[in-house]
């Protein structure tokens, strides 16, 4: 399983979620709502320090993570957020990771 994080993702973060060099952005599952990979839950953002990382990426002095408890969400799958210009936000795609 990877974290991909777009060029362009990652500035808008930057900018809307006020981040500076050294902050951590965490991705994890919520209960409620909808996503392609798990039914009944989806996917929450925010910013704060990791305690048990099981996966993360870093870019432009970010660091974007998965804590190890939510690592089941993803159903091994790399995870990419991607920039969706006509929506002006990130885009969050799931790939079944190869064998």
């Amino acid at each position: 399983m990877k974290i991909f994080i777009s060029d362009q993702a990652a500035s808008w973060y930057k900018e809307e979620m006020n981040l500076n060099d050294g902050d951590y952005v965490r991705f994890f599952a919520r209960y409620g709502g909808c996503s392609t990979v798990q039914q009944g839950f989806s996917l929450g953002i925010s910013k704060e320090e990791p305690i048990n990382v099981g996966i993360s990426t870093e870019k432009f002095g970010i660091t974007y993570y998965i804590e190890e408890k939510d690592v089941w969400y993803f159903d091994d799958s790399d995870f990419a957020a991607e920039f969706n210009a006509e929506a002006n936000e990130p885009e969050y795609h799931f790939t079944q990771t190869q064998a």
